[in-house]
């Protein structure tokens, strides 16, 4: 034992690329890992499992890893006791309902009496529980989508990201049954580690860093000093902008770190408030 943190990650699948990158954009050198089962990070006390995402909930519950990424989805189906650390932001998808398109379901009632096939038996018992539906559930284990061509299921419930595979099977998507995605999951023995924790109190400084820059824009323009009340007014920064004299002395420059989405919204008002080149920048990190 290296006393390093020990991280699961899924091996191959929609998560396992996110993950990295968010590791490298935290700073950590993450060596090549094509065909390993674990690497080490160079510069930080951090070693990586890459295990099938099934996997992941019972190896960090049983502490052979200290925390994992893996889809809520997973953690849900799982039932394990493994605290959700951080929501990360990557890995959307939802669990749906789907169903052939020759056929109909135009409400949620209408799946009383049908089978459904799913990998998900948790979660989609607990759904049809809670809207006090009855359906026949069949667990299997993967290609739920090809069940209703062969006769297995009227319809299916699976995860959707894109829902090409459903168009591929000639299936339409339906009502949603659950939302999902990456999390940061931990063990409890590692948030009672002092040393671990420590670790992990850095690695998810580091995360919240990351995406919370990820979620913003630098923004930077010059505006007339008589507009300034009316600039600030415009902006929805998440601090205070910085105002900078310029060497026009009736002109003044604005820096702002504002949410991503929000720029496109005001971009017309500051023009029209007399500001002029405006620039918007990426944040690599952004620390609070």
């Amino acid at each position: 034992m290296n006393g390093n943190l020990k991280l699961a990650l899924q091996k191959k699948g929609r998560l396992t690329e996110k993950s990295l990158e968010l590791l490298r954009l935290c700073g950590m050198e993450v060596e090549n890992y094509s065909e390993r089962l674990v690497v080490s990070v160079r510069n930080f006390p951090l070693d990586i499992l890459f295990l099938r995402d099934d996997d992941i909930p019972e190896y960090v519950q049983d502490g052979v890893a200290d925390i994992g990424i893996v889809g809520e989805n997973v953690i849900y189906e799982k039932q394990t006791n493994t605290p959700v650390l951080e929501k990360l932001g990557f890995g959307r998808c939802s669990l749906l309902f789907a169903y052939p398109e020759n056929k109909e379901l135009k409400k949620l009632e209408d799946v009383n009496g049908k089978t459904i096939a799913t990998t998900y038996p948790k979660i989609l018992k607990d759904f049809l529980k809670s809207n006090n539906l009855n359906a026949k559930v069949i667990e299997l284990s993967g290609s739920v989508e090809i069940a209703p061509s062969l006769g297995v299921a009227d319809l299916i419930c699976d995860i959707v990201s894109t829902g090409n595979t459903l168009m591929m099977n000639k299936l339409k998507k339906s009502f949603k049954v659950f939302d999902s995605e990456a999390v940061l999951i931990s063990a409890e023995t590692t948030l009672k580690d002092e040393k671990k924790n420590e670790y992990l109190t850095d690695l998810r400084r580091r995360i919240r860093s990351v995406m919370t820059a990820h979620s913003s824009k630098y923004l930077m323009m010059n505006i007339p000093k008589n507009s300034l009340d009316k600039i600030i007014g415009i902006i929805p920064s998440l601090k205070s902008p910085t105002v900078l004299h310029l060497a026009e002395k009736d002109m003044l420059a604005v820096h702002a770190v504002i949410p991503s989405d929000k720029f496109w919204h005001i971009i017309d008002d500051l023009k029209a408030a007399g500001a002029s080149g405006i620039l918007l920048l990426p944040i690599e990190n952004l620390i609070q």
